[in-house]
């Protein structure tokens, strides 16, 4: 597809009336020059006595070095960071996503393409302002955004680390790229701090979900978390570059035998949602990790399951689909 149709596909979304939002400054800019931002922080880490973060209320003292499922405490802990450009088209643009790649995940996927950060521990923990200057450095690099990958179970950390940034001028959007498993009431405490959501709905089945990621009730809580997220931010808008300014972005991974139950999750969107919410639909699923073990996840998937991914979503109602007119 063309730049000049991408551009065409995503004009509406950039109109006048939505000048306000793509003018505005961030509002975690706001919430820290009123005090807001320092009272969610104290809120968040107040959570991590016994942490109930995520949905799996795994209830220890994290400030006293407990660790849960997410096998973090209470420093930051970090895998990698840099200016990333295989990150969705809005968030990349022509000077990339600024990314974070944070350490350990509240979700267990048999088959996670990346293991290593999420399974087996890739990255060092590190004090509050060290995260603080990472953000800086990407900022100061000229990314578009600040991407945070797998924030769940670190959103203490994160919201410690934002002074830091915003004193030293962070003035970009904050991305909060997640896995879809999130509790409502720790998103509520991020309201106006996250510019952009990025969820994954990795499944339409929760028996499916708990066998391969082994998370209960995945598809309730995911969709409560969407909700949520779509009411904070609304439909994903870009500006004039094209690039991501606010709103919600959705990947659903499609997985080989119809496991991701891509039928549910985009007639979940379209209706509950917006039918005009972003939506990536993914096809670059290989089997990693354990995936061997979990038939059909030990192989592949067809051309056919990716382009009766797609049909889908159209069908479903969804007219706004990453790479396609």
């Amino acid at each position: 597809m063309t730049e000049r149709a991408v551009n065409a596909v995503d004009l509406r979304y950039r109109q006048p009336v939505l000048e306000a939002v793509l003018q505005a400054l961030p509002a975690y800019i706001h919430l820290h020059e009123t005090g807001e931002l320092a009272r969610r922080i104290e809120a968040a880490r107040a959570i991590l006595r016994d942490c109930t973060l995520c949905p799996r209320h795994c209830h220890v003292n994290r400030l006293e070095g407990e660790r849960g499922v997410c096998r973090v405490g209470s420093l930051p802990m970090v895998s990698s960071f840099g200016p990333h450009f295989g990150e969705e088209r809005p968030l990349v643009g022509r000077r990339g996503s600024g990314t974070i790649f944070l350490t350990w995940c509240n979700l267990r996927c048999v088959f996670c393409q990346n293991y290593d950060i999420s399974h087996l521990g890739a990255g060092e923990e590190l004090a509050v302002e060290e995260l603080g200057e990472m953000i800086v450095s990407l900022w100061r690099q000229g990314c578009h955004n600040i991407n945070f990958v797998t924030p769940t179970h670190q959103v203490a950390q994160i919201l410690a680390a934002l002074p830091y940034a915003i004193e030293q001028g962070l003035d970009v959007p904050l991305v909060y790229n997640c896995g879809g498993y999130e509790e409502l009431a720790t998103l509520r405490l991020l309201e106006g701090i996250f510019d952009i959501f990025m969820p994954d709905f990795k499944y339409g089945d929760s028996e499916i979900a708990r066998r391969y990621s082994g998370a209960p009730r995945y598809v309730e809580t995911a969709k409560a978390a969407l909700c949520e997220m779509q009411r904070q931010v609304g439909s994903l808008v870009l500006d004039e570059r094209g690039i991501a300014a606010r709103g919600l972005l959705i990947r659903h991974l499609v997985l080989p035998g119809g496991l991701a139950g891509t039928r549910q999750v985009m007639g979940f969107i379209a209706r509950e949602l917006s039918p005009d919410t972003y939506v990536n639909i993914m096809d670059q699923y290989h089997p990693c990790f354990k995936a061997a073990d979990y038939p059909p996840l030990n192989r592949r998937i067809t051309e056919a399951e990716f382009n009766e991914a797609v049909a889908i979503a159209r069908e479903e109602g969804l007219r706004r689909l990453d790479g396609f007119p």
